[in-house]
């Protein structure tokens, strides 16, 4: 459970790293750069330790990647719909069915 929530927090990091300058296209690109850099380090700072620690608690580098990929996906959603004011189509959805349907293949025993 603790590799999951290093994984939110992190994707939660990622995500604004790499999306938040889409509602701000005044700042130089050069300085979304490096604002983006910065709100990176702590991405780094979570996601390491989650997956050494789900390494050791014996997930596997493909479950610990298709994981981080649905969390992703969930996080950016979230992001997307209520800053980005994004909107969301059902063809989104049933996508991200497909991909559960991998998480599950993946994690199935």
């Amino acid at each position: 459970m603790r590799t999951i929530l290093l994984l939110f927090a992190s994707n939660v990091f990622m995500t604004i790293a790499w999306y938040w300058h889409l509602n701000h296209k005044e700042i130089p690109i050069w300085k979304a750069i490096f604002i983006s850099w910065g709100i990176a380090f702590f991405e780094y700072c979570l996601t390491v330790p989650a997956n050494r620690w789900g390494s050791n608690h014996g997930y596997n580098a493909f479950q610990l990647k298709i994981a981080q990929e649905i969390i992703t996906l969930v996080v950016f959603t979230f992001f997307a719909v209520l800053y980005l004011k994004e909107p969301f189509h059902w063809r989104y959805l049933l996508a991200f069915g497909f991909i559960l349907a991998a998480v599950y293949t993946v994690f199935k025993k």
